[in-house]
């Protein structure tokens, strides 16, 4: 029922006052039960202004990652339908991947695991991803494909163009890519995603991508301060991002390109878009490859994902993995 307040309050209120009567119209409740979830609703946090004879308006909204404010925002039509929210996981991709293999029906397609914190959060290459409680948002969505498994890798590039869509839409910041998946802002990292996948030699059980945003931190560890920053940094402003908002918008995207995907299940339809945002492109970039670094000039990415690197010989095709790009003179 909160969930159902909030949208009728943010999206229909406008700002005016909605009355009790037409609350429990829309609901199907009692006005007792009204008033019992508008408390909740303030006890939380939300400032709703209550006066006889108008109703109720929603005054301001506090930075809550919760299942309904996510809920209220979100106009998807089907990733997160549902959220799964909680305070603490070990890592959001954890719980989708548990949820998925419980049974064949579980979590369902396109469902999105939040947590407000979590204590064993990962990165590429297993590195650790540090996930303080209220500094940023932390989620993984649960995709149950029919997909060729050699193509999900190409998921990870469709949620960094999406996040970047996204963060710009809600902040007006500058988000761009890194090849293939770190989301920078004027140079340095704020977004990490990790794409997982269970699967058969041709069939696909479920895929989860992950991903965390630096959101509110407002400093970072020695080794990190170079290369990370928080989306409030980079604003330098009174006001924070509202997570919920933001996130939404992330999902909005998510859905928007993923659909855009499918169609023929490789990025031919995405590759301009992803080029226009890829903050390498057109620069010189050294390859960091097991089995021998090179250095080329970024030529963007190919229907697959691949990262053409121009150099003396010809252009090469770099895929992800075990392989890193870098700047010449730093991270990007």
């Amino acid at each position: 029922m909160k969930t159902k307040i909030l949208g009728i309050l943010r999206q229909e209120g406008g700002g005016e006052f909605i009355s009790g009567q037409e609350l429990c119209k829309c609901l199907g409740v009692s006005r007792t039960a009204v008033w019992k979830a508008i408390n909740q609703l303030k006890d939380a946090g939300y400032q709703i202004e209550a006066v006889q004879n108008k109703g109720y308006r929603l005054l301001s909204v506090p930075d809550i990652l919760s299942k309904s404010e996510i809920e209220s925002r979100l106009q998807a039509k089907w990733v997160g339908r549902p959220i799964y929210y909680y305070d603490e996981v070990d890592s959001t991709n954890n719980e989708a991947k548990r949820m998925a293999e419980k049974s064949p029906g579980a979590g369902g397609h396109g469902a999105v695991i939040v947590a407000e914190a979590q204590n064993a959060g990962r990165g590429r290459r297993g590195r650790g991803w540090e996930s303080p409680k209220g500094d940023g948002i932390f989620f993984t969505v649960l995709l149950k494909p029919d997909m060729d498994p050699a193509n999900a890798p190409m998921l990870t590039l469709v949620m960094a163009l999406a996040a970047a869509k996204g963060i710009g839409k809600s902040t007006g910041l500058p988000a761009a890519i890194k090849w293939p998946n770190d989301i920078v802002v004027n140079g340095k990292k704020a977004v990490g995603i990790l794409t997982e996948m269970s699967a058969q030699v041709d069939y696909v059980n479920h895929i989860v991508i992950g991903a965390g945003i630096n959101v509110h931190q407002g400093s970072f560890p020695e080794k990190l301060a170079s290369k990370a920053t928080s989306l409030d940094m980079e604003l330098g402003r009174q006001e924070p991002v509202l997570r919920a908002a933001l996130l939404a918008s992330v999902l909005e995207e998510f859905e928007r390109y993923y659909e855009a995907f499918m169609e023929r299940q490789d990025l031919a339809s995405l590759m301009a878009e992803y080029n226009s945002l890829l903050v390498n492109c057109g620069r010189q970039v050294r390859v960091l490859d097991p089995l021998g670094e090179f250095e080329g000039k970024a030529l963007g990415i190919n229907e697959r994902g691949a990262l053409l690197v121009g150099r003396e010989g010809g252009t090469v095709e770099v895929s992800s993995g075990e392989v890193s790009v870098r700047g010449i003179y730093g991270y990007v």
